[in-house]
């Protein structure tokens, strides 16, 4: 009978341990992210070296993307896409990224990587927020290398109104928490088009939206969107932006 509090105690420690490695992971690919936004405006044309784009490959696109909070991790609702696609590296013994990705075809998984989001450009009906760096501390679902389950299409997921389409995946994403007092250029999210003042209410409160059952949107680093589409295709792509007030619209020219 003592055996019982001792390993339910063991696998509370074990689950506190896992959710402080899990959070750590996040903020270390922020950093990464905010590092090599920093050269690439401070070096043009060293931001290629940092990425490897995976050509030709079956992704999850996340950029857009709400995600469902369970347990310190957030679950994404995201794109199945197919063709070019962008990503930090995440390079290991065995490979990298894209070895990973294309290794998950009829394994059951594939990654969150990036590409332009269609929906989020003139026309569509999603847009990029701005996040202030000095006042916001809300958190963010950080998905670039996420990892995807292909088991989620077409089916019902806890905290999505409707069965996800043939079309939607689920993935497990770690999270990002903003700091305004270490911050220097804030974050961003996407969110609804036409711009909606109540929704940069998600740039702050982090503790409400990142409790199991809260609902937070995929981020990152202020110019980070930018950045990628530019490095994938070469150019810029006119965005839907919603800026906060006094806060101009971020990109890359």
């Amino acid at each position: 009978m003592r055996q019982a509090p001792t390993r339910f105690g063991g696998q509370g420690r074990q689950s506190h341990s896992t959710l402080i490695s899990v959070r750590r992971l996040s903020a270390g690919l922020a950093c990464a992210l905010f590092f090599i936004l920093v050269i690439a405006v401070a070096v043009p044309g060293t931001a290629k070296a940092a990425f490897k784009v995976c050509n030709n490959q079956t992704y999850a696109l996340c950029a857009v993307a709400s995600c469902f909070v369970l347990n310190g991790v957030s679950y994404c609702k995201c794109d199945v896409k197919n063709g070019d696609s962008i990503s930090l590296p995440f390079n290991y013994a065995g490979g990298n990224v894209c070895t990973i990705n294309a290794r998950g075809v009829g394994n059951g998984y594939m990654l969150s990587t990036y590409s332009v989001p269609p929906s989020a450009r003139p026309g569509g009906n999603k847009a990029i927020y701005t996040c202030p760096a000095t006042t916001s501390d809300g958190a963010y679902a950080q998905c670039d290398g996420g990892t995807c389950f292909s088991s989620t299409r077409g089916q019902p997921f806890p905290g999505f109104a409707q069965p996800l389409r043939a079309n939607e995946i689920i993935c497990s994403c770690p999270i990002t928490t903003a700091n305004p007092s270490s911050s220097f250029v804030g974050h961003q999210i996407a969110g609804p088009y036409p711009c909606q003042a109540s929704f940069f209410a998600n740039c702050q409160s982090a503790k409400a939206h990142t409790r199991t059952g809260g609902t937070i949107y995929v981020g990152a680093p202020t110019g980070t969107t930018a950045l990628l589409s530019k490095e994938l295709t070469g150019s810029v792509p006119n965005f839907n932006q919603c800026p906060a007030p006094g806060v101009p619209g971020v990109g890359f020219d």
